[in-house]
């Protein structure tokens, strides 16, 4: 174990770990989002105690992980604890007990029987009487084998309780999440309701006010920024609930924020649930088909009418067919401003032309202000010829029917099955090559951490080519022969068209 040393004297380096996860209990009515949990606080006392008695000089560095689940060492506070460990920066790591470290029993115990002596690092934990001097150069009791088990089966039950009860708890409706929409806040007699939050409603209705009277999501957010209306994170930071600086010396309203508030059924009384669920526990969270997303109607008091919301989304959904109902140009996804990179947006009529909405917004100058459509698709087929001309391709192989579109989408999915049952089959071997490593019956733990950490991105990027052979079959089936063409060009090879002015466009092809 090396020791820091300071005016020469050996001081220990003891990192203190502190979690909680919000399964573990109940958030304080009075916290903030940025205040930590009692529990954090009860947890420091135990181990600052703990600290005091049992050694005599010492540098104390915290981490703490409060609201975040133990089942995976996904939490910024740990993997900052485990990089400053690989760092060699710490010397002893200390825990109230093995479930706030974590509770995946196989990911915990390569930590204490490998990594964390490898590292020559000392692991003590308070409640379960562990400390790994003890056991320098042997296994660890078989109660501390158990103990690691039992912390992963309690979290997998108690992971199917809590959805249970939040599931429960929604249906009877009570708001569970954890903080209150724009325009609202908690209740102060019953924090599963929400209140009207007047100051912020008024800007909500004048939202409201504003797409009535025909303007654009991007005219408003022009509109509140010139009067600079406050945004919805700058209500926050004066309630104290974050500390954030903006960049560019302000915060703006966008286009897309004043969209979300408008499709948001909140404002009219309403709550969504059920749009996203975790398949494991510790796991990420997933997106639900539309269709299975629950609504419960006039759950609080409305900042809007219901005649008013639905007038709104009535309009919305207007121009949004109007838009649907033409074809989509080739280039719409793949221009880009150059100044600011954000996405041209198509502005149609006699002369098209393409245009960055985000000078309307911020008042940026160099931003693009117009770009003839034709103009640019000329410059793009041109260049396209001369780049498949240099590279001996020919346009026909490119041309791909829906059938063989479907095949390849097929294929994918097969793929991306066989990746998730050989990742199964990795987690299994993983977990019972330490359960036979805790037993005494292998001399070492062959982890397979690597392996499946590269198969969870192999499972990742099957995902991301499914989704785009799936946009790709959109466009076939929406396209002319002409423009199918050009998209199914465009979407292979051209990976962004950076477009400075007409004079100077650049074009970034896939390699």
């Amino acid at each position: 174990m090396s020791l820091n040393r300071k005016n020469g004297e050996c001081k220990i380096r003891i990192a203190a770990y502190m979690r909680l996860s919000k399964a573990d209990g109940e958030m304080p009515q009075e916290e903030t989002e940025q205040s930590e949990s009692g529990s954090i606080s009860m947890q420091r006392a135990l181990i600052q105690g703990y600290i005091r008695s049992h050694f005599q000089s010492y540098e104390l560095f915290e981490y703490q992980d409060d609201g975040f689940s133990g089942m995976d060492f996904h939490r910024p506070g740990i993997q900052k604890l485990l990089l400053d460990a690989k760092n060699r920066k710490i010397d002893c790591v200390i825990v109230k007990d093995f479930s706030r470290f974590g509770r995946d029993y196989v990911e915990t115990g390569s930590y204490l029987e490998q990594i964390f002596p490898l590292l020559g690092i000392r692991f003590i934990s308070v409640n379960d009487c562990y400390d790994s001097d003890r056991y320098r150069g042997k296994c660890a009791d078989i109660d501390i084998h158990f103990k690691n088990l039992i912390y992963d089966l309690y979290s997998r039950d108690l992971s199917r309780k809590v959805k249970a009860s939040l599931q429960a708890r929604k249906q009877s409706g009570q708001y569970v999440s954890s903080s209150a929409p724009f325009g609202y806040e908690k209740s102060p007699d019953d924090r599963h309701m929400l209140v009207v939050c007047e100051e912020e409603a008024e800007v909500i209705r004048r939202i409201f006010v504003f797409a009535l009277q025909g303007m654009t999501s991007i005219q408003i957010a022009r509109k509140l920024n010139t009067e600079n209306v406050p945004t919805p994170i700058e209500f926050k930071i004066r309630k104290g609930g974050v500390s954030r600086k903006p960049k560019g010396g302000r915060f703006y309203w966008s286009g897309s924020a004043i969209c979300s508030i408008l499709k948001n059924p909140v404002y009219a009384g309403d709550v969504l649930y059920g749009k996203t669920e975790k398949e494991l526990a510790g796991g990420r969270s997933v997106q639900r088909a539309r269709k299975e997303w629950k609504t419960i109607r006039d759950h609080h008091a409305p900042i809007v009418s219901r005649e008013e919301f639905q007038e709104v989304q009535k309009r919305s959904g207007m121009r949004r067919r109007s838009q649907d109902g033409n074809q989509k140009h080739s280039l719409t996804g793949k221009a880009v401003c150059g100044c600011c990179r954000r996405n041209l947006q198509l502005k149609e009529g006699c002369n098209p032309y393409f245009t960055c909405c985000n000078r309307y917004v911020t008042g940026q100058e160099d931003c693009i202000r117009r770009v003839d459509a034709v103009f640019l698709e000329r410059t793009v087929r041109f260049r396209m010829k001369e780049f498949l001309k240099e590279q001996d391709l020919a346009v026909e192989a490119v041309c791909v029917s829906e059938d063989a579109l479907n095949r390849e989408r097929f294929e994918l999915h097969r793929r991306l099955e066989r990746a998730k049952r050989e990742y199964g089959r990795l987690k299994r071997e993983h977990y019972e090559s330490y359960l036979l490593y805790a037993q005494g019956k292998q001399s070492e733990f062959c982890s397979l951490r690597a392996e499946l950490e590269r198969k969870e991105e192999v499972i990742g990027r099957l995902k991301m080519q499914i989704g785009e052979t799936d946009e790709r079959v959109r466009m076939v089936r929406e396209g002319s022969p002409e423009m199918r063409e050009d998209l199914q060009l465009i979407e292979r090879y051209v990976n962004e068209i950076i477009v400075y002015n007409e004079d100077h466009i650049d074009i970034r092809w896939k390699t």
